[in-house]
């Protein structure tokens, strides 16, 4: 009996609107009682939005403010300034 194909959890980009893979994708966090944060595992509680690790989808959902919107509360610069750098470095 073959086995069967592990199924792959899909999510999509608040700014592109395209299904990827989870693990391809960047998640910002919104815990109930903080302040949003990038979660580098993808296991921390709290509301949770992804996007895809482009500059170009970075900047339309910094634009159009699709983050702000997927986790229902306001995002601080910092937040955007990490998410930038880790961009920047390949993660």
């Amino acid at each position: 009996m073959p086995l069967k194909p592990k199924k792959i959890p899909m999510r999509m980009c608040v700014a592109c609107r395209e299904m990827r893979p989870k693990a391809e994708l960047l998640r910002v966090v919104k815990p109930q009682d903080g302040e949003a944060h990038i979660d580098f595992k993808g296991k921390a509680p709290g509301r949770g939005a992804y996007i895809c690790p482009s500059e170009e989808c970075f900047k339309r959902a910094r634009k159009t403010r699709a983050l702000e919107r997927a986790l229902g509360a306001s995002i601080s610069p910092e937040v955007f300034d990490a998410l930038e750098e880790q961009l920047r470095r390949g993660e």
